[in-house]
């Protein structure tokens, strides 16, 4: 028996679509769950170096749950002036959710991914919407539960 590792190749790579309906579940675990399906580390060639993983489609951002007080406290930050005196700007999760639900999800995704090109081209790979509707139905998405 072959004590190799196995490396993927880019042709051996089939990415699947999953549609996750994120009503009701909590919003670390459910991120962390959409962070696995797409590094790949749901299949068995999965390989560090190389995006194995497959397309994800989030559903019903606007209904995702958080613990305990974080709707008040958790903050979100950003440097619209790039480090400029004065460009940084704070908002909290209730706010963000008014106006943007989608941002929720993919901060949290994008913070669980590699910090590097491989986690930036994992991350073109996730499509959020906040309501329960999308234009993906071409691509027959096979409906995935979250444990969250």
């Amino acid at each position: 028996m072959s004590q190799r590792t196995y490396s993927a190749k880019p042709a051996d790579i089939k990415r699947e679509w999953h549609i996750i309906d994120l009503n009701g579940k909590v919003l670390g675990r459910a991120a962390s769950q959409i962070a696995t399906l797409l590094k790949g580390k749901h299949k068995p060639m999965y390989t560090p170096s190389i995006d194995t993983g497959d397309h994800v489609i989030v559903i019903n951002a606007d209904k995702v749950k958080v613990t305990g007080t974080k709707e008040q406290d958790k903050m979100y930050y950003r440097h619209t002036l790039a480090g400029f005196p004065g460009g940084l700007k704070s908002t909290n999760l209730a706010k963000l959710r008014a106006r943007h639900p989608e941002d929720i999800i993919l901060n949290a995704v994008r913070r669980m991914l590699p910090r590097n090109a491989l986690g930036r081209q994992m991350m073109t790979k996730l499509k959020v919407y906040a309501g329960d509707t999308h234009p993906h139905a071409a691509q027959k998405p096979a409906t995935r539960e979250v444990e969250a």
